[in-house]
């Protein structure tokens, strides 16, 4: 029987196993491995954070589902991964072995690069769900004794739209308390502009984002580094667009959150600090070829935020190129396709679109935008906004929820309804090359 792993349970790893399980059926043995049993929708952090939501709400406990479905679980977690031995070892000194291995780990959280980053230290955390709960603690002290706030985004990070909800939710949260008009908010990015997402923007994100920030009375500071995080303030060195020092900003901060950097999980780390070789760059994100296969280890694949892909675009400040919901979700397609075909005999050849669906809420708006494919030149380049993203954002985190209670992979409604806006997780196949006469 035919073993396969999945590494890492979160948005990319459970969508994995799902698929594989609908897609392979019983022709293949799945091991899900975390070093957690809860599953948690990362997308609700920004209102966990300020309490709107609970972390169990956003939580789903994974072993039973997995126990229904087949799918063997394993919440040991990963000490290393032995790519030339087909093997990982696992913290209690296990050794798993593997035919196919499926990499969905997420990132690192690289809060130690910056001095004073992250929630040991000055600022609050939105990356992880129990993060969000300690910034909701934080948060209720905060609004009893309010001032100035800065949020935003570090050199180097690759996410930038929950920063732009968090700014934008506590500016709804301070709204509903009546103590707005009391908190100066500052946004601190590390994009060339306002609504840049690491993408070139998409749409109108630079005009619809920069409205908003204007219509909420939030300031911003963009190609701008942060070079440390104090108690009650930030130290932020603004660029100029040849990458030279242009001003020194020291903004007062009561309430500070930004997004870090991201690099590979230790157990893609070599013993020199840098990612294994072969299966990841320096940084440890897991190498790909356009079918999601590691070009050296041919029987690994990754899916997620833990994959190389090169930065969109030079930038005055260094940032990088996300991978949204529905972009992993076509990895996550494409790669079930390939390991099908692999067991099979045949050669992998389905490739992820990479386009991109978000949804980012407001608290009381909301913005949307659908970019086919993910990186420029695009086919679709839309954008809209209005209370009905944030309706749409809530239908969504419970539709997700339910997807992964009911171990679901991609409902036959939920295809249809993004082939008919134009949205499809797999490229077309190409016609056979026809022969000579």
């Amino acid at each position: 029987m035919t073993e396969i792993v999945v590494l890492g349970a979160g948005i990319g790893g459970i969508s994995m196993a799902y698929e594989l399980r609908a897609l392979i059926g019983r022709k293949a043995n799945i091991t899900l491995l975390s070093d957690s049993e809860w599953f948690h929708f990362v997308p609700s952090n920004p209102w966990v954070a300020v309490n709107w939501r609970k972390p169990e709400d956003i939580k789903v406990h994974l072993p039973n589902i997995c126990k229904k479905l087949k799918i063997g679980f394993d919440a040991t977690g990963a000490k290393h991964v032995l790519p030339g031995e087909n093997a990982i070892e696992l913290n209690d000194g296990r050794r798993l072995t593997y035919d196919y291995l499926v990499i969905a780990t997420g990132p690192a959280l690289a809060f130690d690069e910056i001095e004073g980053l992250g929630p040991e230290q000055n600022t609050v955390s939105i990356c992880h769900v129990d993060h969000a709960k300690e910034s909701a603690e934080k948060w209720e002290r905060f609004c009893k004794n309010p001032g100035p706030i800065v949020i935003g985004a570090v050199q180097g990070a690759s996410c930038f739209g929950p920063a732009y909800e968090f700014a934008l939710i506590v500016n709804a949260d301070l709204r509903k308390r009546k103590i707005r008009d009391r908190v100066p908010i500052t946004f601190v990015t590390s994009e060339p502009y306002i609504g840049h997402l690491g993408l070139g923007g998409v749409g109108d994100t630079k005009g619809v984002l920069e409205s908003a920030f204007r219509d909420r009375d939030i300031k911003w500071v963009t190609n701008a580094k942060l070079d440390r995080a104090n108690a009650e303030s930030v130290d932020v060195t603004e660029v100029g667009e040849d990458g030279q020092p242009k001003r020194q900003h020291s903004f007062p901060s009561k309430f500070t959150m930004f997004i870090p950097g991201f690099r590979g999980v230790s157990c893609m780390m070599g013993e020199d600090g840098k990612g294994l070789a072969g299966l990841a760059n320096p940084r440890g994100f897991i190498l790909v070829d356009k079918c999601q296969r590691n070009p050296t280890f041919k029987n690994i694949f990754a899916v997620g935020v833990g994959i190389a892909i090169p930065p969109f675009e030079p930038t005055p400040v260094p940032v990088g190129v996300p991978k949204t919901g529905y972009m992993i979700e076509s990895m996550v397609a494409a790669v079930a396709e390939n390991i099908r075909d692999l067991i099979a005999g045949k050669q992998p050849r389905s490739e992820a679109t990479w386009n991109a669906v978000c949804l980012a809420d407001f608290g009381n708006s909301g913005v949307a935008f659908v970019a086919v494919p993910q990186i420029p030149p695009r086919n679709i380049n839309w954008t809209g906004e209005g209370y009905w993203v944030h309706l749409a954002k809530v239908a969504f985190e419970k539709y997700f929820l339910r997807k992964v209670r009911k171990g679901l992979a991609e409902p036959f409604y939920e295809r249809l309804i993004m082939k008919a806006i134009g949205v499809n997780r797999l490229c077309p196949e190409p016609p056979p090359a026809s022969s000579a006469e």
